[in-house]
């Protein structure tokens, strides 16, 4: 007995075309003996329709329910809606549809949210783990998108040589004392991106790392990162471990009166969608969200699929890093106190 908008767009079709009920959801689910021209009309008369199959009915039927889950550490940051976007588009490709739960950047709701993603049935999840945190037994397959030094990743992004791209870019304008700007010292991936910055700028750069989330634990939310400061004593450029952070380094330095990029430079990570349009507009490192969303689920329905994985799932460690792409903008200059510099000391040696 079929019941709800999936049963009457089944009797409809089966209407249009002078056939059965139970033909049409044969043709459908591809069971059942029913002509390859038959089914193929009902496929065409379904789509014109706008049928929508089941997903509880598919799951009575097969025992699969077609769903993927998707935890994310923190929705309201702007790259994982990114991130979700591209999941989404991936395990469609895939056949799969998505379910999404946000774990607030909380272990014990991370937890929580794998746990009724299990409880809804889902086949297998995609997890972006809160920072530091590792994901242990869960009753499916799951893939992992963190850095490549997490151990059980997946698929990452290669953020140690994004990082190693940035500190060469700035290496390259002159920069020899700069300043990272990082939220949180347990995360992997911010880490690994400070260890490639530190890696391209070379073993003469001066390198000092901000940490916000100390500084705020000091002075409270919303404190001046003391960026222009920081400026006076002698530091030309900002590379932040993120876009927002870049935002904010940018935001204080200008409302200070410090012209960027002619005072000092600053770099983002991850290319959000506002990095182009900022005034300047912010050189920063891109990742590619198809890929890695690719490679993650095409990784999860393969351990989905196979038929000798454990009952109980776990995580799927394919562990493969996806290139990332430095986008050079207006917010990186040279260094021009260098320049200032080796101008009076090539005037001097002329005076003499």
């Amino acid at each position: 007995m079929t019941s709800g908008r999936a049963g009457a767009n089944l009797a409809a079709i089966a209407s249009a075309l002078g056939v059965s009920a139970a033909t049409v959801s044969n043709a459908l689910s591809g069971k059942g003996r029913v002509s390859t021209e038959l089914s193929e009309k009902i496929r065409v008369k379904a789509e014109e329709l706008g049928y929508v199959p089941s997903i509880a009915g598919r799951a009575l039927r097969t025992g699969r329910s077609g769903v993927v889950g998707l935890v994310l550490p923190d929705i309201a940051n702007p790259l994982f809606p990114q991130i979700a976007q591209a999941i989404e588009k991936a395990a469609d490709a895939a056949g799969y549809g998505v379910l999404i739960a946000d774990s607030h950047g909380n272990v014990a709701k991370q937890t929580q949210a794998i746990n009724r993603l299990i409880e809804r049935g889902v086949e297998g999840m995609v997890v972006v783990p809160r920072r530091g945190t590792r994901i242990g037994n869960v009753d499916c397959p799951v893939a992992v998108i963190d850095s490549p030094s997490t151990p059980g990743n997946t698929v990452s992004a290669d953020h140690w040589d994004g990082g190693f791209q940035i500190g060469r870019h700035l290496a390259e304008l002159g920069h020899r004392n700069v300043v990272i700007i990082g939220n949180n010292p347990d995360s992997n991936v911010q880490n690994d991106r400070i260890g490639g910055i530190r890696s391209g700028l070379g073993s003469s750069a001066q390198t000092q790392t901000l940490w916000i989330a100390s500084l705020e634990k000091r002075n409270g939310a919303g404190c001046p990162l003391g960026v222009a400061q920081k400026v006076m004593q002698g530091s030309t450029a900002f590379a932040a471990v993120s876009d927002l952070h870049a935002l904010r380094a940018l935001t204080e330095l200008q409302r200070d009166g410090i012209n960027v990029p002619e005072q000092a430079s600053v770099t983002g990570f991850d290319d959000l969608i506002w990095a182009p349009v900022v005034t300047p507009a912010l050189t920063t490192v891109r990742m590619d969200m198809a890929k890695i969303a690719d490679l993650a689920i095409t990784a999860l329905v393969r351990s989905i699929d196979a038929e000798d994985r454990p009952l109980s799932g776990g995580v799927v460690a394919d562990i493969s890093k996806v290139a990332m792409e430095l986008i050079v903008r207006r917010s990186c200059g040279p260094n021009n106190k260098k320049q200032a510099a080796n101008t009076t000391s090539t005037a001097g040696e002329l005076a003499s």
